[in-house]
């Protein structure tokens, strides 16, 4: 016969331990060997039987003294304080209520009535051109979602007909079973806790108490955002359950590809050809902007590949406020046919350039 291990040594308190301190060690236990929590597990189901067992021993004045005293000899069958002591019992659903939502009965009566549920967020994907995602638009959305049914309002009963008792769990909306001691309640699986079942549902919506429905609605896109941004729409996702709230509608943003501009960060960057004689003698050239055209100044001497920078003409700021620059990179136009005047007046730069140095 195996021995019993010693009961603080189960819980893993000191002899001096007081009742709240032990009450903590059994939970601690308790919810780690459940066997709720460890299906098919022996050996859990074990350990949560042997800390019960010191748990109800230690928890009990009288008992703790006798076994202090006389060790299990003192609290084991024909000492008077044999079996399992049901005042103690009485603690253990301020022990697990919080975790296991009530599951031990005997203590609080289960609570019945029409569980609500929140609504499914709904994700929408928008795509925008350059310009839009830069200064924000208010944008039309046509959203198929599920709505409260308009007929029953939401309950799934036929109109002027209410709902019956469920048999499963004759309205309490939960059901017990036993299991050693305990005394285990469940949401019931027929009417999901509520205690009532729909006698005659819907035709509506066939007892759902929702209805696939097409709704309008217009977002605001911010200025500044960009591929991969995320707007949270409250309460425009799909309809609650019994009277629930909504959920959000989330939409995801795609920023269609520009042929002159592109994006880093809050600045725009895009590229201007010039001629070469313009990037030697200088010279005011158009650049494009998100404003329309405006004229830059290339000083004389300018060379292929700098970066001029247009303060403030960039994308606005999403979190804050202003805007970006934009960055414009000078590319110097290479002609691939010259006649041969053009030909020859190049050659003699050439060689004037060549004896300069």
């Amino acid at each position: 016969m195996a021995t019993k291990r010693d009961y603080y040594d189960v819980l893993g308190v000191s002899r001096g331990a007081n009742e709240t301190e032990i009450k903590k060690a059994y939970r601690k236990l308790a919810l780690k060997y459940h066997p709720d929590r460890n299906p098919g597990n022996k050996e859990a189901e074990e350990k949560f039987k042997e800390a019960t067992e010191a748990y109800d021993c230690l928890v009990n004045p009288k008992k703790r003294s006798a076994y202090d005293e006389f060790g299990h000899a003192g609290v084991g069958a024909g000492s008077g304080f044999g079996g399992f002591d049901s005042s103690s019992f009485a603690g253990f659903e301020d022990i697990f209520g919080d975790l296991f939502g009530g599951i031990f009965g005997g203590g609080r009566a289960a609570t019945r009535g029409r569980r609500t549920r929140r609504g499914s967020d709904l994700e929408y994907h928008l795509e925008l051109n350059f310009e839009e995602a830069a200064f924000g638009k208010r944008v039309p959305l046509s959203l198929t979602r599920e709505e409260t049914c308009a007929e029953c309002g939401g309950s799934g009963s036929r109109p002027g007909v209410g709902k019956t008792e469920c048999p499963e769990c004759r309205g309490e909306g939960q059901v017990r079973m036993s299991q050693g001691f305990f005394s285990l309640a469940r949401t019931c699986p027929r009417c999901q806790g509520e205690g009532e079942i729909i006698k005659e549902p819907c035709r509506a919506c066939r007892g759902r108490g929702r209805q696939r429905g097409e709704r309008k609605i217009e977002v605001k896109v911010p200025a500044g955002v960009q591929t991969g941004s995320q707007l949270r729409i409250t309460g425009e996702g799909e309809a609650g359950f019994n009277g629930g709230p909504r959920g959000d509608l989330y939409v995801a943003v795609a920023v269609r590809h520009h042929e002159v501009f592109s994006r880093e960060g809050d600045d725009v960057l895009c590229e201007v050809r010039i001629r070469f004689a313009q990037t030697v003698l200088g010279d005011e050239v158009k650049v494009p902007t998100l404003d329309g055209e405006v004229r830059m100044h290339v000083p004389p001497g300018t060379q292929p590949g700098k970066v001029f920078r247009l303060k403030g003409r960039g994308i606005p700021r999403l979190a804050g406020s202003g805007r970006g620059d934009e960055l414009v990179r000078v590319v110097v136009e290479v002609p691939t046919h010259l006649t041969r005047e053009e030909r020859s007046l190049l050659e003699q730069f050439d060689k004037m350039l060549a004896k300069g140095k």
